[in-house]
């Protein structure tokens, strides 16, 4: 609901009521304040007869604007929504930050406001995020809403009482030069969808934003048949062996299995054959990863009864593990965008998953890639032509620990016996029909395991987490023997420590709370980095055992480390033949210490790694995101070049095949173009193409 402006500013009410409020003409119950900042209050013209007034903010800080009543607060709807009337008046992007105040409590925003015409910003006045509609990133603003262009804030933190608004303050975060915007209207509407109308219509029936263009984007089945099956370029070499290795280096012991070797300064991979192998790899090379949640969102799908069809499914994604614990929209009905569009491509038939394969295959081998990588089709093991791995994944009724972090749950607990047990097991069901298969190049344990927590202090969290259990957990009270074993009687400990305890048991007691690590007690890290040890070395040894006793020939690809310590690599050094590391960064080494793994001798394949960008559909750039698609194959090239260069690093494998959808994976709702094809099986053809250049330098001409 809307209500005139002079119906507010004729009311002598100390709480004004919804309303708009005209910046070039203000009313003399608005206050204006500025800081490092300027308001010419002279009207100035802009399209469809509005007048605008300009606002510079000066190089500072946090120059900015505030609005507030002269007397008493604004009451706005509970279920409102902000809107500014706001021009950018540079050729550039502004970064402005929106922070509305009832008092001590704020509700907060930033958003970028690119050049050109006058738009609204839409501001729920509760807080949102992308989360909360199943995705990670929302829609770019603005949108052609109407005839308004709007940009709404998508992302809006804090709280506020609606009803005793106190202000409005406009800011830009510390401007290197002046900028300038112009700004009109302010008002607040009751009952606004602005923001659901961010979100609707914009996936069209290929799973494609409808909101922009690019040149892979496909508007008919025709179209989806002809780009989805274009030839491949003809790369092949003559110079590898059948497994990728390549035979102009000097040839090394031949096995009949892929193994470890370091020739001269460098590790190497090796092929059955003895060739040196350098491993680039695709993960994620399967035909599931384009399911996305429908039901609840159906607005937001140009054709939401294909989740009914027979590319639709049931899941559950809601947890308390990190990853989707403040995901919203997250069960239901899905839609399989990828495994429908590659129906449409080749026609349907009960032979499409065979055909599919092939293609893919035939794909990567032409961009010169050797491996399949981690959570691929178990199905390609069947073709044999192309290296591939497997994942052991270790579940059981075991004891687990937090961090603090637990993205993908908490840590097993490995002085559990009954973690010996399901080790076992999950060897056995990962081993089965590969064992004797010599394209097999090896196997990862767990994935991204939380071994440290966040923040300065995360390294430490695994050894808190433990000593927080009660004395019936299996880590706890391995701990407690080493600190009972180093220390003697408790007093010592205590001094040692710094912490008020005068018998083990109330160490041993549910909650205790270790102190962190601090000079004035350096037994306290001491302690704790040779737990972390003795767990990592116990998680490590029990797989490394359990999968030579099942598989002898194939190599242990160590466990996909991410969030990690100095004390889990050199234990998976000592343990695995290869150390997996999954890292988001410009360069390899810029993710972790190739010099320590140069001084431990031993070989790392860096197994998750990828540059995305916002220009073809998918609302996220990845974890390292790029300014455009162009710059990914340069930053793909650096990336692999320099890992090539390490001395230690024998692989490099990319996450992941496919785009993911637009609305998010079901997983997790993570939403970003970081695929070699899009959501409609289409190669990005400038990148694989700086791709292929890249990897025949790297794995061999």
């Amino acid at each position: 609901m809307r209500l005139p402006i002079a119906f507010l500013f004729a009311s002598t009410a100390l709480s004004a009521q919804s309303a708009t409020l005209d910046l070039s003409h203000p009313p003399a119950t608005l206050r204006t304040t500025t800081r490092d900042a300027t308001l010419d209050p002279t009207p100035r013209p802009a399209s469809g007869g509005e007048t605008l007034v300009a606002l510079t903010f000066k190089p500072a800080p946090h120059p900015s604007l505030t609005l507030s009543p002269q007397q008493g607060t604004w009451a706005w709807p509970a279920n409102g929504t902000l809107r500014l009337r706001v021009q950018n008046g540079m050729p550039w992007p502004v970064t402005l930050t929106i922070d509305v105040a009832s008092g001590a409590k704020h509700l907060t925003t930033t958003v970028g406001l690119p050049p050109g015409p006058p738009q609204t910003v839409s501001v729920p006045l509760q807080p949102t995020s992308p989360r909360a509609f199943g995705m990670q990133v929302g829609p770019p603003m603005p949108f052609e809403d109407g005839d308004t262009l709007r940009l709404v804030a998508t992302t809006v933190d804090g709280a506020i009482d609606p009803a005793a608004v106190t202000s409005v303050t406009v800011s830009t975060p510390q401007p290197g030069a002046a900028q300038t915007i112009l700004i009109g209207g302010m008002e607040d509407v009751a009952g606004s969808d602005d923001l659901r109308r961010a979100y609707t219509g914009i996936v069209d029936r290929y799973g494609q934003y409808t909101r922009s263009t690019w040149p892979e984007k496909i508007a008919d089945d025709a179209s989806l048949k002809t780009r989805a099956s274009a030839p491949l370029p003809a790369t092949a070499s003559t110079q590898l062996d059948r497994y990728g290795g390549r035979i102009d280096l000097p040839a090394m012991k031949a096995t009949g299995w892929f193994r470890t070797q370091k020739q001269g300064d460098r590790w190497w991979l090796v092929t059955p054959e003895g060739h040196a192998f350098f491993s680039l790899g695709v993960n994620a090379v399967n035909k599931t990863d384009g399911r996305t949640y429908v039901q609840g969102r159906e607005f937001m799908f140009a054709e939401p009864a294909a989740a009914e069809g027979p590319f639709g499914g049931t899941s559950d994604s809601r947890s308390d593990q990190g990853s989707q614990r403040d995901n919203g929209m997250n069960h239901g009905r899905w839609w399989d965008v990828y495994a429908n569009n590659v129906a449409r491509s080749l026609g349907g038939g009960a032979d499409v998953e065979t055909v599919w394969r092939r293609r893919t295959v035939d794909r990567l081998k032409a961009w010169r890639f050797n491996t399949l990588g981690n959570w691929s089709d178990p199905a390609f093991a069947e073709d044999q032509r192309i290296a591939y791995t497997v994942p052991i994944l270790i579940r059981g009724d075991f004891n687990t620990v937090g961090t603090g972090f637990d993205w993908w749950g908490r840590m097993p607990d490995p002085f559990d016996p009954r973690f010996v047990k399901a080790v076992t097991a999950a060897v056995a069901t990962a081993t089965k029909g590969v064992r004797d298969d010599p394209w097999l190049l090896g196997y990862f344990a767990d994935n991204e395991l939380a071994w440290a927590g966040v923040g300065p202090q995360g390294r430490w969290a695994l050894a808190a987490g433990t000593l927080a259990q009660g004395p019936e957990s299996p880590a706890k009270q391995d701990f407690l023997a080493y600190l009972k074993q180093t220390h003697g009687d408790v007093a010592a400990f205590a001094k040692a420590w710094g912490v008020p305890v005068s018998s083990w048991n109330e160490v041993a007691a549910k909650g205790f709370k270790a102190p962190d690590p601090n000079e004035a007690h350096p037994a306290i890290a001491g302690d704790e980095i040779a737990f972390l040890r003795r767990y990592a070395d116990r998680y490590f040894s029990t797989v490394a055992h359990a999968l030579k006793q099942a598989d002898p020939h194939h190599l242990f690809l160590g466990g996909r480390l991410a969030v990690r310590t100095p004390e889990v690599e050199e234990a998976s050094a000592a343990y695995a033949d290869v150390t997996s590391i999954n890292t988001y960064t410009d360069l390899p080494e810029h993710g972790f210490d190739v010099a320590a793994f140069k001084r431990l001798d031993k070989p790392v394949m860096i197994t998750e790694f990828h540059f995305g960008s916002t220009d073809r559909g998918p609302f996220g750039g990845g974890v390292a995101s790029v300014a455009s698609e162009a710059e990914r194959g340069k930053a793909y090239a650096r990336f692999v070049n320099a890992a090539v260069a390490s001395g230690v690093i024998v692989g490099t494998h990319w996450f992941e095949y496919v785009d993911q959808p637009v609305t998010g994976r079901v997983l997790d709702g993570e939403n970003a173009h970081i695929g070699l094809v899009g959501i409609t099986d289409i190669p990005f053809e400038g990148f694989t193409r700086a791709v292929t250049e890249t990897n025949a330098r790297a794995g061999g001409k």
